[in-house]
């Protein structure tokens, strides 16, 4: 399309800001009644936009005026607010996020799942800051410079240790502290900048694929163990040894260090194999009165303190007596069902990833929990009524899907399983109901619903619901 056929952004004034969408968007009304979707603006704000038109909604809206401020907006406490992605909702107070997220949620069980359940008061986080137990960062051979550093003459060319800016694979912003991350978590990163500088290092380069330092990704437990994972875009090992051993030397926390080479074009993890660097193979960290032993490739809860309160809904709703026969679907590293086993009488989990659910039975022996019982593979493929004959009728279905939500084939065996009851743990409250809607059409109640916020700052919001099946 040539650049004078390009549609111009619309104006729109007076934009009552009145709730938060996906991804860090807020959406409003101009008097109008037009709805529009912005970043920057906070529920309560009134503002003047402009906003593209995509896919018959008005999008991307940018603000050029403020009409009124909302009462609980507040400063954002961290100089990269606004670069950076990693937060969407600084510049709210804690308290208008809480609300936001709620009335999101319940927007969502109302408006996709037709459903008239009243949500419980929401979950919300012991620590709205400083609750991250795990990081991933980039390295760059060239730093995202933002308006300001580039009027005051800084130059691009030096290299950066931090986040891919919002929507921009290429673009790795500096990050001197993150507020969202465990100490010390701010000291190991900017270390591992400072000697591969003095060291003289190359730092990654995307489109070229080539730099030898290319991602860093630390966890910083509340056992008071700290992981580090370093990915090279190089294999050389000279250069790989002179950097762990000062890197080493300066972060004596350390107790775990992995080293990737990974000379592909993504960044993913998938087919290498990380090798032992330095200390001990696996970190521990202590999930209530679980213990979970994490390898380098392990997914887990990165808010340890929220993911506890989070379970125990899980465990409030399913209410387990010892005598229940649970299946966890969507089980990861088994957190959940190994949480609620001292509850069950057995715990059957499903897990598409096999290194996941092998990492669920490590830590099923490491705390000498022996009613689990694990399988990996496609959930829809797995779970059949054969498989239920094979392990017992389900007393108690415990999901925990990816965003995307359950397969309408998956909803459909839980309709014909019959279990009396489902608790469905969900990050993604319009597939949660959407999923819903099919469970209730198929025979199903929802009892109880709360939404937990998992992540302060940011979009995300967990939402936890149980049902029943009305006896006949």
């Amino acid at each position: 399309m040539s650049r004078r056929h390009r549609k111009q952004p619309k104006a729109f004034s007076d934009v009552a800001i009145h709730g938060i969408a996906d991804r860090g968007s807020v959406v409003g009304r101009d008097p109008e009644g037009t709805v529009v979707f912005a970043r920057g603006p906070v529920p309560g704000d009134v503002v003047d936009l402009v906003a593209k038109k995509k896919k018959g909604v008005f999008q991307d809206g940018r603000p050029t005026g403020f009409s009124s401020f909302a009462e609980r907006r507040q400063v954002p406490f961290c100089k990269h607010f606004g670069a950076c992605g990693g937060c969407s909702f600084q510049n709210m107070q804690y308290s208008l996020q809480l609300d936001s997220k709620a009335r999101l949620v319940q927007d969502a069980f109302e408006r996709i799942g037709k459903l008239d359940t009243v949500l419980e008061p929401i979950l919300g986080a012991p620590n709205d800051r400083a609750y991250r137990n795990k990081m991933e960062y980039a390295f760059s051979d060239r730093r995202w410079l933002t308006e300001e550093e580039m009027a005051l003459g800084h130059e691009m060319e030096k290299p950066a240790l931090g986040f891919h800016r919002r929507g921009a694979w290429n673009k790795v912003l500096n990050v001197d502290h993150c507020h969202l991350e465990n100490e010390p978590g701010n000291h190991l990163r900017n270390t591992l900048r400072d000697i591969a500088v003095e060291q003289e290092l190359t730092f990654y380069n995307e489109g070229a694929n080539k730099g030898f330092l290319r991602k860093a990704m630390q966890r910083v437990l509340n056992s008071g163990e700290v992981m580090l994972v370093l990915m090279f875009g190089e294999n050389n090992p000279k250069l790989a040894k002179q950097y762990l051993e000062e890197v080493q030397k300066r972060c004596e926390y350390l107790t775990t260090i992995y080293t990737v080479v990974n000379l592909k074009l993504n960044d993913s993890m998938y087919g290498l194999e990380p090798e032992l660097a330095y200390g001990k193979p696996l970190a521990t960290e202590q999930f209530g009165h679980v213990q979970f032993n994490l390898g380098p490739l392990s997914f887990f809860q990165t808010n340890t303190a929220q993911a506890i309160r989070l379970y125990d809904v899980v465990a409030e709703y399913a209410g387990l007596t010892g005598e229940q026969n649970v299946y966890d679907l969507y089980a990861g590293v088994g957190s959940i069902g190994l949480y609620l086993a001292r509850g069950a009488m057995q715990i059957v989990a499903i897990e598409e990833i096999a290194s996941a659910i092998e990492d669920a039975k490590v830590n099923a022996e490491l705390n000498s929990i022996d009613n689990f019982v694990g399988y990996a593979g496609d959930v829809g493929a797995i779970l059949t009524p054969a498989f239920a004959k094979t392990h017992g009728a389900p007393d108690v279905v415990i999901t925990d899907p990816p965003r995307a939500g359950m397969h309408a084939d998956v909803v459909a065996m839980l309709i014909e399983l019959a279990a009396p009851k489902i608790v469905y743990v969900s990050c993604n409250p319009a597939t949660q109901a959407r999923d819903l809607k099919l469970l209730v059409e198929g025979g199903y109640q929802v009892d109880r619903a709360r939404p937990v916020d998992m992540f302060p700052q940011t979009p995300h919001c967990e939402s936890v619901a149980v049902l029943t099946r009305p006896k006949t």
